[in-house]
């Protein structure tokens, strides 16, 4: 049985060697932002929300132009269960 991650931790590396790292609940919530917001602007100067939702009262917002790179890391926070193998 394939395991579920718990979220995914999306790693913007950024023009001039910065990088963030942002999460997301499902890979769902990952492309419909990036397919959203990402995609249409991808060469845009002007600044565009990047949802930050496991911090209150803090935001982010980047230059899709700015964005070189973009690595999403599947996050497993429990153990596969072992109990039926033998």
């Amino acid at each position: 049985m394939p395991r579920t991650p718990n979220e995914f931790v999306v790693h913007l590396m950024l023009d001039g060697g910065h990088a963030q790292e942002v999460r997301f609940p499902t890979i769902q919530d990952f492309q419909k932002w990036y397919q959203g917001v990402i995609i249409p602007k991808f060469d845009s100067k002007e600044f565009v929300n990047v949802p930050i939702k496991n911090r209150e009262n803090e935001y982010m917002v980047v230059r899709p132009a700015s964005v070189i790179a973009i690595r999403v890391e599947p996050v497993y926070s429990s153990r596969p269960d072992f109990s039926d193998v033998e």
